[in-house]
């Protein structure tokens, strides 16, 4: 049992009614204010609570912290301490943040300057991201994607049952919630037509949850389902933006390259997976019988709702997918195994997203590419406008959250506007 995830505890933080961050949570991120540079906190409510202050004024004695730990640009060397080290800073920081300790409730000089509203901070990228990986482990979206594009009645590519399918993408184009995107370029076909460059016509967002690595292992070794969540320190939501007419034309047979590379937008706060403990549940069926290396037991995937508004300039925000990260055909612990099992060694900060998160129903499809059938079911907006994919100026927001005996866990937003191409 960890203590820190105990549904009864209360902070003397007022944490208000739906918020994403109780004490039960407690996730790391990075920000600044006007007077901070980058530092490393943690959110508890409405406030984050900053560490770097902590740690310099003897509230986080006694843990082994190494000096200037919190002061700096990425939590990489904070988690890369390894899951025991950082597993007592979450707790410790439980213990100051309950209701009957009265360390830093009762110092108000110092609560004053360790607690700061968050609309005082800006969020930054939390890790520094080494290598990036994104995975395909929805059935649910890949056979939708396969009737679409291929033939309905194999839908699935032989492989798919067998492995986590994956690629490598580009890590230097991630960005955090609230950076905007500009609207990508690239070569498009369009029937028998010669290929012309464009801007893309149907941009797409793509709902994931991307697991945080916090270990390194040598080239040569590989990572066990058993051992895998030793290595994951948190997680992130994830938005895969997608222009799928470039895609289409360049997928063959390497895969996406312009598509994708353009930018994927990530929440600030990194939830850790001892915050998410108590949500685990059971994961479909798998069949046919996986290779032992990847052969799991237990509950390995994680109950997390997830959903996803498109905000146009000039409306409010409406609701296009509910979504749940349990409906994950290959789970964190086989992605991570697989990804090793030839030798292929892992770095702090490497991010490895799950693949568009589709349900089973029309509206819990992860994708527009899903939700309106590539474009022949528009989506109707509350100002009467229609969307086939993302139009300059929409706002993507992504939202997931876990509840259980009263207990919310959730992740803040990932958010993106969309601005014109050049």
């Amino acid at each position: 049992m960890i203590k820190a995830n105990n549904p009864n505890l209360k902070s003397w933080v007022e944490v208000p009614h739906g918020s994403d961050f109780p004490i039960q949570n407690l996730p790391f991120g990075i920000f600044k204010t006007k007077y901070l540079s980058p530092v490393a906190g943690v959110a508890i409510g409405d406030h984050v609570l900053d560490l770097v202050y902590l740690h310099e004024n003897g509230f986080l004695d006694g843990l082994g912290l190494p000096s200037g730990i919190f002061n700096q640009r990425f939590l990489n060397d904070f988690i890369a301490l390894g899951k025991k080290q950082t597993r007592e800073v979450r707790e410790r920081i439980s213990e100051l943040l309950q209701h009957d300790n009265t360390e830093l409730k009762n110092n108000v000089a110092a609560r004053e300057i360790a607690l700061i509203p968050m609309n005082e901070v800006q969020m930054l990228m939390p890790v520094r991201v080494p290598n990036y990986t994104d995975f395909y482990s929805s059935e649910e979206h890949a056979t939708n994607v396969g009737s679409m594009f291929r033939d309905p009645k194999n839908a699935l590519l032989p492989n798919w049952k067998h492995l986590p399918v994956g690629y490598h993408g580009r890590p230097s184009s991630i960005v955090v919630s609230g950076t905007p995107i500009k609207r990508p370029k690239g070569q498009i076909k369009l029937g028998d037509d010669p290929p012309s460059f464009a801007s893309t016509r149907k941009l797409d967002f793509e709902l994931e949850v991307a697991f945080i690595t916090c270990s390194e292992t040598k080239l040569g070794s590989h990572v066990t389902t058993s051992h895998a969540e030793d290595h994951i320190f948190g997680f992130v939501l994830f938005n895969d933006w997608s222009a799928r007419d470039i895609q289409t034309w360049e997928y063959v047979p390497l895969g996406p390259f312009l598509a994708k590379n353009f930018g994927s937008t990530v929440s600030p706060w990194i939830v850790t997976l001892d915050a998410l403990e108590p949500f685990r549940v059971k994961g479909p069926d798998q069949f046919p019988n996986v290779l032992p290396y990847l052969f799991t037991e237990g509950e390995k995937n994680f109950d997390i709702r997830l959903e996803v508004l498109i905000e146009p300039e000039r409306s409010q925000p409406t609701t296009v997918c509910r979504s749940n990260f349990k409906c994950m055909y290959w789970n964190v612990n086989q992605q991570l195994a697989h990804h090793t099992v030839n030798g292929c060694n892992i770095q702090v900060g490497d991010m490895y997203a799950s693949g568009t998160i589709s349900g089973p129903s029309p509206g819990s499809y992860g994708s527009m590419l899903e939700l309106t059938w590539n474009g022949q079911k528009p989506l109707s907006m509350p100002d009467g406008s229609e969307r086939k994919f993302i139009e300059d100026g929409d706002t993507v927001i992504m939202k997931g959250y876990a509840e259980k005996d009263g207990v919310r866990i959730g992740f803040g937003e990932c958010k993106g506007k969309i601005l014109p191409a050049d």
